[in-house]
């Protein structure tokens, strides 16, 4: 379909300024298509993007910016360069472009930024799926901080972050990316990354828009099968969120197809849902290669003329990495069929962007002299949400470790490793991995290093590797735990890309058992009756039963998702007690890989009953987390109308407070999650058995108590009816509040009165929390 001129409207370039509005007009076509591209200076044979030894672009960096340039990718995160040394070639960049090309337009520098800063010295923090586990925003929100300053110090200015895929299936390599299965956690943490990022001057991007995690069987670019009301219940809020909540300035589209429909192609989810209905403003850029792939892999354009026009057309402004497909579409043009006007909006829409960040005006002459990547604040914000996160999934008694526990075996393929500590997007596993012998250029105690210093004598012998078959080194790993008090056994995953490792993008699981040899490796190390602490460092929930309830399993179990930088003296801090556990399952603990996908968001049938003969219950439910302290959830009320089995009223559409006091009876101080559900038994299509309502992380003294107050908009009770309309129906609805989405410690039942009420744009989608102590 050719789109004229008529067809652009201000409604789909709101706010641009007349000064971009001038450059456009003034732009040669050669002009406007450089701004719609990358280049990606430093990529060789590496393989850190799908496909990406087959896709990049022939052409030499001087010609390629003869009429400009609209991205530099990733100049700092493709190869170890000092930062100090790259920042002083990329401001001399900038001064090039300025002062030798027509316009004198500078480059946007974009980063990978899921895990901290992807540059090599740079802090690497714990990876998303611990971000959900730490139930924190807050927290989140600070590292998001942390990293923003650092990309905008050595001059990046868009990071390709967070990821608010929501978890369906833990067998897909990219979970370790995740934040969590719940739509409000993904939203509420993803939205205070985006508002961390950006107050320090970077550009978020929203990953990956909209459904990949949904893919048929958790494969990587598979096919998703999710129907309409799927889409706007469960993928779309947190998107929705942090455009309208977070501001965020740009998105990236999924690779995948749904019904049929590539993302990349779908005008309805670009514009028509992204730009229309929710007001975005800001630049869609293209997931790398995707625009092309529109071509090579799903075959709806003959052409990369044709794969561009179909991006375009539905709403990518900028193709990225580099410019495979976009500078076809001067020929598209020169055809006829496509109008010169689709290309200036998405040119106005990049120049936006570009003088919001004040890149217009932008003084080069001085790059930075020195820097740090890693400072006193990202250690101490690393070291806070390793330990916030870890979760604590079975505790025989043997936690904490006594103050002199005598000698501690380090066993397994994870204990003294570092890279066992990061995930896929962090810069040594995703870039470091290409270059052996590289010094990862900041601290990163292993597990063994932290225990060590923490308590002096400990030993180590790794047993099996993470993936491998050989059995060689099991039974002089049995003999060290036999001389030891203690076992720490540190088993897992090793996070990499595309085959290397056992998860991260490309690395889709068929199996949920801990690969190689690892559990017959902690099986053997039980039976030789030493007590004996599991910890996984994992980027995935891998099936347990085995490890958490059988009589003969670990006495403790640990789940940390990889880490981080600080990970390693944050498991010694909380296996010595100096730290109390405090991390709830952002995922539900598989039962075997044969019950997926799950999802705790499911309605009757969706779980274990009589008209099957599987069980797809998992070993530990959404939410669910120890601690070395108790907690007591009491006092349940709706409005302060009443508690117990009580019937308040409330109008559909109506905001509404509930609040609950919480105690911690133990001995140590400790944080609750307190989590309140929400159940209805009856309404216009299948809802789930339970559903996260609002929830608030909560650091209480022994004996101390808080009164938790959640103000409660009616989008937390909504759902797409019949039509498809998101509505608040009339009805009874059960409020539950518990330690995880299985368990009820008191529930109340909310009587909503009144006609069904449909959501509007405007109403609140966000919790308002607040802990009243005393």
């Amino acid at each position: 379909m050719t789109i004229h001129r008529t067809d652009v409207g201000a409604a789909l370039t709101p706010g641009v300024s007349a000064r971009v509005q001038a450059l456009v007009a003034e732009m040669t076509l050669d002009e406007k298509l450089a701004q719609l591209v990358g280049y990606w200076v430093d990529q060789g044979d590496e393989v850190v993007a799908p496909l990406s030894g087959e896709k990049v672009t022939s052409t030499g960096y001087a010609d390629a910016t003869v009429h400009g340039l609209g991205h530099l990718t990733r100049v700092y995160g493709t190869r170890p360069v000092d930062p100090v040394e790259r920042a002083a070639w990329l401001w001399g960049e900038q001064r090039r472009l300025q002062t030798e090309t027509r316009l004198g337009i500078p480059a946007l520098v974009h980063e990978e930024c899921l895990t901290g800063f992807a540059a090599w010295k740079a802090a690497t923090f714990p990876t998303p799926l611990a971000w959900g586990a730490s139930f924190d925003p807050e927290t989140v929100e600070l590292v998001a901080s942390a990293i923003g300053r650092s990309m905008r110090e050595v001059g990046v200015h868009q990071g390709l972050a967070p990821v608010l895929d929501v978890v369906r299936d833990p067998r897909w390599g990219r979970v370790d990316e995740c934040i969590a299965e719940d739509p409000y956690v993904v939203g509420t943490i993803g939205t205070a990354y985006v508002r961390g990022l950006q107050s320090a001057g970077v550009h978020a991007t929203l990953k990956h828009f909209v459904g990949y995690s949904g893919s048929q069987a958790g494969r990587n670019h598979a096919p998703v099968h999710a129907g309409p009301r799927e889409l706007q219940d469960v993928f779309l809020p947190p998107f929705e969120m942090a455009v309208r909540d977070g501001g965020v300035r740009s998105v990236m589209n999924s690779y995948a197809e749904i019904d049929g429909v590539p993302v990349a192609a779908s005008g309805d989810l670009l514009t028509d849902l992204l730009r229309r209905r929710w007001g975005f403003d800001g630049t869609v850029v293209s997931d790398y290669f995707a625009v092309d792939f529109l071509r090579s892999m799903h075959g709806l354009a003959a052409t990369p003329g044709e794969a561009a026009q179909i991006a375009l057309e539905a709403g990518i402004d900028v193709e990225l990495p580099g410019a495979d497909a976009y500078p076809h579409l001067a020929e598209r043009v020169a055809s006829g069929d496509l109008s010169e006007a689709l290309i200036d909006r998405a040119v106005a829409r990049l120049l936006a962007e570009k003088e919001d960040l004040g890149l217009l005006d932008a003084d080069f002459s001085t790059p930075p002299s020195s820097v740090d990547l890693d400072d006193a604040e990202h250690r101490a914000l690393a070291y806070r949400l390793a330990v916030e996160s870890a979760v604590l999934l079975r505790n025989d008694g043997v936690l904490p470790l006594a103050a002199a526990p005598g000698r501690i075996a380090v066993i397994g393929p994870n204990g003294d490793s570092a890279e066992a500590l990061m995930g896929c997007y962090s810069f040594a596993n995703h870039v470091l991995a290409h270059h052996p012998g590289t010094p990862m250029g900041f601290a990163i105690p292993t597990v063994r290093e932290a225990l060590a210093a923490r308590f002096g004598d400990v030993v180590q012998a790794e047993g099996v590797t993470v993936e491998g078959t050989d059995a060689d080194g099991i039974p002089a790993a049995v003999e060290l735990a036999r001389s030891a008090d203690v076992a720490v056994v540190v088993v897992g995953d090793r996070a990499g890309l595309f085959g290397r490792g056992t998860v991260g993008e490309g690395n889709d699981a068929d199996s949920l058992e801990l690969p190689g040899l690892q559990r017959r490796l902690v099986e053997e190390i039980i039976a030789t009756g030493t007590p004996v602490v599991m910890v996984l460092l994992t980027g995935r929930p891998y099936a347990l039963g085995w490890a958490l309830d059988a009589a003969a399993g670990p006495a403790a179990v640990m789940q940390a998702f990889f880490p981080g930088e600080e990970g390693g003296t944050a498991l010694a801090a909380l296996l010595a007690g100096d730290a109390t556990p405090s991390g709830r399952l952002p995922v539900s603990l598989p039962r075997s890989s044969g019950a997926q996908p799950y999802s705790y968001l499911h309605p009757i049938l969706g779980g274990r009953s009589d008209v099957t003969s599987t069980d797809p219950t998992p070993v530990r439910p959404f939410g669910f987390g120890l601690s070395y302290t108790a907690f007591v959830r009491e006092g349940l009320e709706v409005d302060a109308g009443g508690a117990g089995s009580g019937t308040i009223e409330v109008r559909a559409g109506d905001a509404f407070a509930a609040s609950v006091r919480v105690t911690n009876t133990g001995a140590v101080r400790g944080a609750d999650v307190v989590q309140l559900y929400a159940h209805r038994g009856v309404a216009s299509v299948t809802r789930p058995v339970a559903q996260l309502v609002a929830y608030a992380r909560v650091e209480l003294e022994p004996g101390e108590s808080a009164e938790v107050r959640f103000t409660i908009p009616a989008s937390r009770l909504a759902y797409s009816d019949r039509t498809l309309r998101r509505v608040v129906e009339p009805g009874e609805v059960e409020l539950r509040v518990g330690p995880s989405c299985a368990d009820t410690d008191e529930a109340v039942t909310l009587h909503l009165t009144g006609p069904a009420y449909e959501l509007r744009p405007d109403d609140a989608r966000i919790v308002g929390v607040e802990v009243r102590r005393g």
